[in-house]
């Protein structure tokens, strides 16, 4: 379902034929987007494709070097992000930086602070004015309370206060919704929808076509660096957008091949963990993905956590080949023949300051050392064995694995486990906040996977992505293994019908 489109009224921000390049790479190849007051847009694309590049020019950041912008109808040219500000754009990033040991409110009016006698800053006016933002977006945030420690959702919404109180008209929206819960997406979009009936323009940039069609009135797509279309949602399919994004048709997105099942290679037994899960029992065969579904809450993370041995757990057992593994030893579980890449990357898979070959290499560092010492031509090797395989795409080895996109860090962190020749892979939302063509490398590789023989425990909340990998799902609801769908029985609604505690138990 699409978002009801408004009548059009005069585009407010309009670029035409806009390119930018780095050197002898061009990120933007003559891009065209026309925002509309009161209209909600969808910014598109592979990651490469150019939006990154467009969201900086917007936000004064980046100077195209040709092609021209209008605000009102009127040329405009940003000389920085201040420009930028004054004329009434705002970004709201993915992850917010605010300032943690201020307020809510200080972080909002930080440099226009209301001032009384003597220049000493008026912290009730603040305050209150703070509040009336709050208001005017429907939420409750205490506006005097520190920004440590607040959601990422609740940072955003600081961030779209913030954006309002400088009469922001356009508003871009940098994949906010990749680390929000469903309900905070939902209230994100309420707040998103409040300022497009104010009158306000909203860019919005997601991989999430559920939420570009929930959201969005139009859709522009961009591919290296080039604009390839804008239309209408409700005119466009998912089908269709995939298709001018990579290229191909969506079915591609999950290149599931047959494979032929062999013994288990995981067992989990009565895992317990009080008041997070209770009495979890399943098993993958050598040669099968299994899916653990549910909604955000579930415990599906807090499983394999503990079955890797991150986590303790209180009662249970957890077997590899049909031995047991001790609870609670993450390096015994290597040992076994396990490996976990975790939902967060970058915080949890990786070592954001050390390089693709260091990073790579990681978990292998005691076999590639002789005396205590690391052999640098033995780890370049293997670093280059399996970033080959799995085609990550960088400079060279030896950058900083930062400078990657989500893709290639993903595929970084696959490497590093991949290369400690695992018989259990478990994999928690594989290609979250990854690009569409990026997403089916990771579908293609984790089917290759199990054509050698791995047993693959895959967590996510991706539908689509469940039904198109998956050869078995096992449906959590409260901490509990509800039911259990083979692939040819599996459908959306039976899934979400168990993940609300509606279905039978398994």
């Amino acid at each position: 379902m699409t978002a009801d489109a408004p009548a059009t009224p005069a585009p407010l921000l309009v670029l035409d034929g806009v390119t930018k390049s780095f050197g002898a790479v061009a990120a933007l190849r003559g891009v065209h987007l026309a925002l509309h007051p009161g209209e909600a847009h969808a910014l598109v694309g592979e990651n490469g494709a150019g939006k990154s590049t467009l969201v900086k020019v917007l936000a004064g950041a980046h100077a195209p070097d040709s092609g021209s912008m209008t605000l009102d109808g009127q040329p405009l040219r940003l000389r920085g992000p201040a420009d930028a500000r004054a004329a009434g754009i705002a970004v709201i990033y993915q992850e917010p930086t605010l300032f943690p040991d201020l307020s809510v409110a200080e972080n909002i009016f930080m440099g226009r602070q209301p001032l009384r006698g003597l220049r000493r800053i008026d912290t009730a006016a603040m305050n209150r004015d703070a509040e009336r933002l709050f208001q005017r977006l429907g939420v409750r945030i205490d506006p005097t309370r520190p920004a440590r420690g607040l959601s990422i959702a609740d940072q955003q919404l600081v961030e779209i206060a913030k954006a309002i109180s400088f009469d922001a008209r356009v508003l871009v929206m940098d994949e906010p919704t990749a680390a929000l819960s469903g309900v905070e997406v939902e209230r994100l979009f309420a707040v998103a929808r409040s300022l497009c009936e104010g009158g306000a323009a909203v860019l919005f940039i997601s991989h999430r076509f559920n939420e570009v069609f929930d959201l969005c009135h139009r859709v522009t797509v961009l591919r290296d660096g080039a604009w390839v279309s804008s239309d209408d949602a409700a005119d466009l399919t998912v089908d269709e957008v995939v298709r001018r994004m990579v290229g191909r048709d969506v079915s591609a997105l999950y290149p599931k091949q047959a494979a032929e099942l062999r013994d288990t290679l995981l067992e989990v037994r009565g895992l317990t963990r009080a008041g997070v899960f209770t009495d979890v029992s399943f098993s993958v065969r050598g040669g099968e993905i299994v899916a653990l579904a549910g909604l955000v809450g579930a415990g599906r993370s807090e499983v394999a956590r503990a079955v890797f041995g991150v986590d303790r757990y209180d009662t249970g057992e957890v077997l590899v080949a049909g031995r047991a593994v001790p609870a609670g030893n993450p390096g015994r579980a290597i040992a076994a023949g396990m490996a976990l890449v975790p939902e967060d990357r970058r915080q949890q898979g990786l070592v954001m300051e050390l390089s693709v070959e260091r990073n790579a290499t990681l978990a292998r560092r005691r076999a590639l050392s002789r005396l205590g010492l690391l052999l640098g031509g033995a780890e370049r090797a293997e670093a280059r064995r399996w970033t080959r395989r799995l085609q990550v795409k960088a400079s060279r080895l030896g950058a900083p694995v930062a400078t990657l996109s989500g893709g290639n860090q993903q595929k970084v962190v696959l490497a590093k486990w991949l290369a400690t020749e695992p018989r259990v892979l478990i994999i928690d939302e594989p290609t979250r906040g990854i690009d569409v063509g990026t997403k089916s490398e990771v579908h293609r590789l984790l089917s290759e996977l199990a054509g050698e023989g791995l047993a693959i425990l895959m967590i996510s909340s991706e539908l689509p992505e469940v039904l198109g990998m998956a050869d078995r799902v096992l449906v959590m609801h409260e901490g509990r293994l509800v039911r259990e769908l083979l692939r040819a029985e599996a459908d959306e609604a039976s899934i979400m019908f168990a993940a609300t505690g509606q279905g039978a138990t398994a």
